[in-house]
């Protein structure tokens, strides 16, 4: 670590960075797992100390499949060429992983529950907990090792660090959602379930460890040897798999499918089959949808937009608030991720100008790779809208304004992404953004949701006045009202690309 510090002032930074939140994990894990004892509720400690463990664990095992590349610096490839006997080498990593941030802070966080244990049972107790935190730390390194060398192999490629990219675009788009959803969730908790679903866990390998303690404050000593044996066994287990891995995760793998078995694996393989017309509006089709699926600035704003279009009518539904109308929102936004469609390319759209791609053409065909994407997820809001509400009966005409809205957003959006294309940054991150004009002209796409939502307010104040009516009708009213707004905002764009392929390319290709 030291050696890969030296001469590098940004590695230098993030590994501060990195130290100040460890330590604040230490320490708030540590007050965490402490509050029961000071409080002196062992049913409080029951469900702290084993569900709190459990995440622990599973956090080990999802995290480094993350993180993995990062921090290279205990890669398996790295030691393949070092005459160096297994055995010797999980021991020597297995011991350098446990000297690290994560570990030292994961042991100073759990060593809390030796706190409470004490509280509750005593100083036989805490000692018998002692020894379930160790064996938990012990259990957390073994099982993200051991991941990280099954999957070694497919954690280096740039396939995985655009997933790992991805799924970062996940957690920043699920932290509100998650925030209303735990505040509204704590409000109705049944917390009877809760305790026995932690009872369940502690005789798991995610809870085991850290329930040892437990069960000598309470006097079932006879438990105590049984969840020591379950834990041994577990690490026996992951340390064989480890073994068993480690030389694959060294040489990497040699076998390779061919690109046209990958391809019809995929699931954009499995959507377009042959089922596409052999047109240039089918080969359009078939490489927006493509583009769709393995780019990672439009996949990022796929699963962002599904994140919030189920969460937030289920965290407003569970506050107590009305779901409709913020399902109506999310066929608004659906639509924006075309805003700026022909920046995605950049450079590449010069082959579309070459080639005098007629203008509507180009415009239907990325409308139609993006609805393949996002009708089944505005079907899938629409059944989740209905039953979180206990209003099933309202899925039909719930879809049929969200697809009204949605087709009211691309008749905006797509005439906007012709007049008012930018350059996106050369950065294939989701988190990067364009500045300048760039950044003004993005602002535009607030101004067309708002247009989207007015545009369709007869159409819901026609849901609301008919009442069960709409219920029969409010589908293929919906679906006949977007598709006729889709229909004209599509001939206004692809008529304006026709005149102005020129302007959109310079456009999109500036500063670059």
């Amino acid at each position: 670590m030291v050696n890969g510090m030296r001469g590098r002032p940004a590695r230098i930074v993030l590994f501060v960075l990195g130290a100040v939140m460890a330590g604040f994990f230490a320490i708030s894990g540590y007050a965490i797992f402490a509050i029961p004892g000071v409080v002196g509720d062992a049913r409080a400690a029951g469900m702290l100390l084993q569900l709190g463990g459990s995440l622990l664990v599973v956090g080990w095992l999802v995290l480094p499949l993350i993180f993995f590349g990062i921090d290279e610096s205990l890669d398996p490839a790295r030691f393949a060429l070092f005459p160096l006997p297994r055995r010797t080498l999980i021991t020597g990593m297995f011991a350098a992983a446990l000297a690290g941030l994560p570990a030292l802070s994961t042991l100073a966080a759990t060593a809390g529950m030796v706190n409470t244990v004490a509280a509750l049972g005593g100083a036989g107790a805490a000692l018998i907990q002692v020894v379930g935190i160790l064996g938990g730390l012990f259990l957390c390194v073994a099982a993200s090792r051991a991941v990280t060398s099954a999957f070694a192999t497919g954690l280096r490629s740039r396939r995985s660090r655009d997933l790992a990219v991805v799924m970062f675009a996940v957690l920043a788009a699920l932290l509100g959602p998650l925030q209303l959803a735990l505040l509204a969730g704590a409000e109705r908790a049944d917390w009877g379930a809760f305790a026995v679903l932690a009872d369940v866990l502690g005789w798991t390998p995610l809870g085991a460890p850290y329930s040892l303690g437990l069960e000598v404050a309470e006097g079932r000593l006879w438990a105590v040897p049984l969840k020591l044996l379950i834990v041994l066994t577990t690490l026996a287990g992951l340390l064989r798999w480890w073994s068993a891995t480690l030389e694959s995760a060294m040489v990497g793998s040699v076998s390779e499918s061919r690109g046209g078995d990958r391809d019809v694996a995929s699931p954009t393989g499995l959507l377009l089959g042959r089922r596409l017309p052999r047109s240039r509006f089918g080969a359009l089709v078939a490489r927006e949808t493509r583009y769709w699926w393995r780019e990672t600035r439009r996949r990022a704003a796929l699963i962002t937009f599904t994140v919030a279009g189920i969460f937030l009518p289920v965290s407003i539904s569970l506050s107590g608030g009305s779901a409709g109308p913020m399902a109506v929102f999310v066929g608004a936004i659906a639509a924006i991720a075309l805003a700026n469609q022909f920046g995605y390319e950049g450079n590449a759209y010069a082959a579309n100008v070459t080639a005098a791609v007629p203008g509507r053409v180009e415009i239907h065909s990325r409308a139609t790779a993006h609805a393949f994407f996002v009708l089944p997820l505005l079907l899938l809001v629409a059944v989740v809208v209905g039953a979180v509400t206990g209003r099933p009966e309202r899925i039909a005409g719930d879809l049929g304004l969200l697809i009204a809205t949605y087709g009211a957003g691309l008749g905006l959006v797509l005439p906007l992404s012709v007049r008012a294309a930018y350059a996106l940054p050369e950065s294939t991150s989701p988190f990067a953004v364009s500045s300048g004009g760039g950044a003004a002209k993005g602002l535009l796409t607030f101004g067309v949701m708002i247009g989207t939502l007015l545009a369709t307010v007869p159409l819901q104040i026609l849901a609301w006045t008919l009442g069960d009516v709409w219920l029969w009708i409010g589908l293929p009213a919906g679906a006949a009202f977007g598709c006729a707004a889709y229909l004209i905002g599509s001939g206004v764009a692809g008529d304006w690309l026709d005149r102005r392929m020129p302007e959109v390319l310079a456009a999109v290709t500036a500063g670059r």
